[in-house]
């Protein structure tokens, strides 16, 4: 590249730049001896994932390619990477009591959380199979650290392990298919791969195999069935911001990379994978579903609920097309809002001995609480997707595309799974309501929880009454007239 386009490459990532710089002085202010050292931290954090949104924003128009077209900013990267900012500083706010009361408040801690937000956005824009391999690792590498953050909790450590291990098979699975992808196409652009394929009359068993390894490894970030084993123990066992932060923007950034791969680069031989596909949402939304009924702890019951709520985005990819698209871009938004809300009210909840991972420790929170159980009623409601919460019209929007691709039975088997999925979240709201208090609440409420849980519930509600306008935000990040991409295509 000549030095032009080397500065136009570095004007257009600034703001990966703007993250990472940001993670290296994080982690260099933590050094710091101050009594107001957490207030500094979080502080500088959110102040640089200001800075990066606002860098993003002035990005916006026509699809921008940097770094020799490796590196795309579209409508696409654009809405996943709002979401991944609206994620980090929602996580950023819930952490600032539950680090002081774990002992955990460290440099290291934020600039971890900054690093992996720099490794999602990096996915999110990622047109080549490598550059998108480098953001995925970036990002896996500090969660790794992070849900293995409590040093001294058995659970902590059992919980990274897993992780580590299941993740790097994971990895080497999706690099492998990466490999053979290459090998088949001779290029590991995505819009390349495109090409390549659609010259090809019959895809022959070495290219099944190769897009199969590919699913695999993706579907493992998504913590899809079969590969959904590490999720319920890195969930109960990972600090609870991070809990919510993996639960949201890891998820968001995987289907960021399955929508650009099977939607834009391998859709010619949809095939191969389209089947198999469904049949993983199918399992991954009945695992999901019928698990969390026997959960006692909501930690693990959120686990089980992010898992069965995969399977339902991923139904949206199955759809494909306009609609199936923008309202799985859609679904991820209102995911955001409603599950980092769900687990702030777990933190809200933990206060001295009482942790608030229990069902039973918000048995008569109505009682005493009325506005915090409506707040935490509202989330519930949402995830279970009860009309008029935004939770709804995010599962109805992907049935509307379901039914007019054609998959109507398809339609039917994910209204039964999510009759079955809002028992386990009505359960909650009965003990809530339809039970005495056995204990006296003494609820944690800081300023910066307020003001996530309020960030949470507005979201929630105003998707609820709005859903157009924020769906026509989604069709037109994803297909806008100026961005023309095989993403477009309609089948």
């Amino acid at each position: 590249m000549d030095q032009q386009a080397i500065i136009r490459s570095i004007i257009i990532s600034t703001p990966e730049i703007i993250v990472i710089f940001g993670a290296c002085v994080v982690l260099f202010a933590g050094l710091m001896r101050s009594k107001q050292l957490l207030n500094i931290l979080t502080g500088l954090s959110l102040i640089f994932v200001a800075l990066a949104a606002g860098a993003t924003s002035g990005l916006a128009g026509p699809p921008l390619l940097a770094y020799g077209g490796t590196f795309v900013v579209d409508g696409l990267a654009l809405f996943f990477k709002a979401i991944f900012f609206l994620a980090t500083a929602l996580t950023l706010l819930i952490s600032r009591r539950y680090v002081v009361e774990e002992n955990i408040a460290e440099g290291e801690y934020y600039a971890l959380i900054l690093f992996a937000l720099a490794g999602m956005m990096i996915m999110a824009s990622g047109r080549d199979l490598l550059v998108i391999y480098m953001g995925l690792e970036l990002q896996a590498l500090a969660f790794y650290v992070l849900v293995g953050y409590q040093r001294r909790d058995a659970k902590s450590t059992e919980a990274a392990l897993k992780y580590v291990i299941l993740g790097a098979v994971s990895s080497g699975i999706f690099l492998y298919g990466l490999s053979l992808v290459y090998g088949l196409a001779g290029t590991t652009d995505l819009m390349g791969i495109a090409a390549s394929l659609s010259a090809e009359e019959q895809p022959g068993p070495a290219l099944i195999l190769a897009i199969l390894f590919l699913i695999t490894g993706l579907l493992f970030k998504l913590g899809a069935v079969p590969f959904h084993m590490w999720v319920p123990d890195v969930y109960e066992g990972a600090p609870t911001p991070i809990t919510a932060y993996l639960s949201v923007a890891s998820k968001a950034a995987a289907f960021a990379i399955v929508l650009r791969i099977f939607l834009e680069s391998v859709i010619q031989v949809e095939n191969i994978w389209i089947d198999a596909v469904i049949i993983i949402a199918v399992l991954t939304m009945a695992v999901g579903s019928f698990v969390a009924l026997v959960q006692t702890n909501i930690k693990r019951m959120l686990a089980y609920s992010s898992i069965a709520h995969a399977g339902f985005a991923l139904l949206g990819v199955v759809a494909g097309g306009q609609d199936g698209v923008s309202s799985v871009m859609l679904y991820l938004l209102i995911y955001t809002f409603m599950n980092v809300g769900m687990f702030a009210v777990i933190i809200m909840m933990r206060n001295g001995a009482v942790r608030g991972d229990e069902i039973d420790d918000y048995t008569g929170l109505a009682t005493s609480h009325p506005v915090w159980a409506l707040l935490t009623l509202i989330f519930l409601f949402s995830l279970a997707g009860i009309p008029p919460t935004a939770g709804f019209f995010a599962k109805f929007y992907i049935l509307v595309a379901l039914i007019d691709q054609g998959y109507v039975a398809l339609a039917v088997i994910a209204v039964l799974m999510n009759a079955v999925a809002a028992y386990f979240y009505i359960r909650i709201v009965m003990v809530m309501y339809m039970k005495a208090p056995s204990r006296h609440f003494d609820l944690a409420l800081t300023p910066m929880l307020r003001v996530s849980l309020i960030v949470a519930v507005t979201g929630t509600v105003a998707i609820g009454i709005v859903p157009g306008w924020f769906l026509d935000q989604a069709q037109n990040a994803a297909f806008g007239t100026q961005q023309a991409s095989i993403i477009g295509l309609l089948r």
